[in-house]
């Protein structure tokens, strides 16, 4: 599922020599002959060899050009554009949003929403940068941007930090998965002691999940039939948000453990009347908001919300399965996921904060299982929140298989039993590691902290610095400038991150955590 040229139909020649149907000239000698050429060739007349010859990558777009020939497959960009918010706005959502509200305690109100508007702003920048690179040079796949800015190098470091980024995603989702459902699964039937049963068993949970909801749908032919789950998924998230406001005005502050006393429960109904929040203690200091916070949390926090935006992976397969796309339209898509996002965040954070104040866990949900572990609406939400990052997984799965594939098997046409098989060894590999090494999420912190910044904010840059011709903008134009400092950005994010988690494991605590 891979997707280079943009309105290019190569001979079967050039073809054969090269994955994206490109010579091996610059990108800055290349860019405009390659517009010119694909305006030229718009319709092309292929003899069944040249079709047998195509790149499996090429099979996945729109001919912009001349939608009416279609590609061997009659290939179309067919998705809605309400559907490709849905998609990429699932991309964005991650369990990140769950540590959003510790986060605003260790920053405060007015600190948190400057770096998190900050952030978004940053993350569409980014897109944009994506957006412009491959129009210039007609290419959809963020690895064939790669290679024409770097030739091999640059498709591999591409494919690789996509590869390692999103397995490490879609493991830390199954993680959640393996150790969330089972707690659920006992809260709902009330057994305090469980004796072994197979269904409160983490391990055989997460291979049923990804067995009967993950690979279905991870066996999709394309992104844009998941719109439907991703829309389920958003909304689960919404539910979640819903219930963060709702207990808001029910949870007393400061609040009463459960663990500390057993008739918690009583005391929280008694309290929790519909003006329980003015049940407050004005004269406790843990039961204030803070507009500015600095302590020693404060840093961890900004590499958590630097990645909160993270979908650049999936950018570019979206934008090949829109229908009738341009890079306006598609820049539209991003900018309304990433708002709708940004809002989601914030308001989970704010009431996650408002409700637990300095109390508040890194983990938002289990603050809530604190003051009564069989709340069944917390219980509800836990399931949502498990949905929805079940249903992420097969969105995260497809870039992955992309960028496999391109590396791999850059020259071949599509072919199910190759496509099934990557997805099948990619979720049996993910299984294992979950199973049998969940201290890997320690490397694949390791990893997350250099992946994602390659990912939103070096690549991005420095291709669009390499693939945007000198005649167009030269090297000290003003929006090559401001790319090279969104590059040195990304580094300086990449050092803070692997920073943090270096001083995390030699105090031997876990503070820092991706923010995806």
């Amino acid at each position: 599922m891979s997707n280079p040229a943009e309105g290019m139909d190569p001979t079967p020649a050039e073809m054969n020599a090269i994955p994206n149907g490109k010579g091996h000239e610059t990108a800055e000698e290349t860019a405009t002959p390659i517009k010119a050429q694909s305006e030229d060739t718009a319709h092309p007349h292929r003899t069944g060899d040249g079709e047998a010859n195509l790149a499996e990558s090429q099979e996945f777009l729109s001919n912009m050009d001349d939608k009416k020939t279609p590609r061997f497959t009659d290939f179309e960009g067919k998705t809605s554009f309400g559907m490709s918010v849905f998609n990429l706005g699932n991309a964005i959502m991650g369990s990140g949003i769950l540590g959003l509200a510790y986060a605003m305690a260790n920053t405060g109100i007015i600190l948190f929403l400057f770096l998190l508007t900050a952030v978004a702003g940053l993350s569409s920048y980014s897109i944009h940068l994506l957006l412009k690179s491959s129009g210039v040079v007609g290419i959809r796949a963020y690895e064939q941007l790669g290679y024409r800015a770097f030739g091999t190098p640059g498709k591999m470091a591409a494919g690789i930090a996509i590869t390692l980024q999103n397995i490490g995603a879609m493991s830390s989702y199954l993680y959640i998965v393996k150790y969330e459902f089972p707690l659920v699964i006992q809260a709902f039937l009330k057994v305090d002691n469980p004796s072994g049963e197979w269904f409160l068993n983490g391990n055989y949970l997460v291979i049923i999940v990804s067995v009967s909801v993950i690979l279905p749908l991870a066996l999709m032919k394309q992104l844009g039939y998941l719109g439907y789950t991703s829309g389920f998924s958003l909304s689960c998230m919404v539910f979640f948000l819903l219930a963060v406001i709702y207990k808001k005005f029910q949870v007393p502050c400061p609040f009463v453990d459960f663990a500390l006393n057993r008739t918690a429960v009583l005391n929280t109904s008694a309290v929790a009347d519909p003006g329980g929040a003015d049940h407050v203690h004005e004269d406790d200091p843990s039961c204030t908001p803070r507009m500015f916070n600095l302590n020693s949390q404060t840093a961890y926090t900004i590499p958590i919300l630097a990645f909160a935006f993270v979908c650049h992976p999936e950018v570019l397969p979206i934008y090949t399965e829109l229908r009738n796309p341009t890079k306006k339209k598609m820049q539209h898509v991003a900018n309304i996921s990433i708002a709708v996002m940004y809002i989601m965040y914030f308001l989970a954070a704010l009431f996650g904060y408002l409700t637990f104040y300095v109390k508040v866990e890194a983990e938002l949900l289990h603050t809530y299982s604190r003051i009564d572990p069989y709340d069944t609406l917390i219980l509800c939400v836990r399931v949502a929140v498990l949905t929805a990052v079940t249903l992420t997984v097969p969105i995260v799965l497809f870039p992955v298989r992309r960028a496999l594939q391109q590396m791999l098997f850059p020259n071949k046409t599509f072919y199910w039993p190759r496509h099934i098989g990557i997805a099948v060894t990619l979720l049996t590999l993910i299984n294992l590691l979950v199973i049998f090494a969940p201290n890997i999420l320690g490397i694949f912190g390791v990893i997350g902290a250099t992946s994602a910044p390659c990912l939103i904010f070096i690549f991005p840059a420095v291709f669009y610095i390499r693939i945007i011709p000198k005649e167009d903008e030269p090297m000290r134009s003003p929006p090559k400038i401001l790319a090279a400092c969104f590059a040195g950005l990304g580094f300086l994010f990449m050092i803070m991150s692997l920073s943090f988690i270096i001083i995390d494991w030699t105090t031997g605590s876990s503070k820092s955590s991706s923010g995806h």
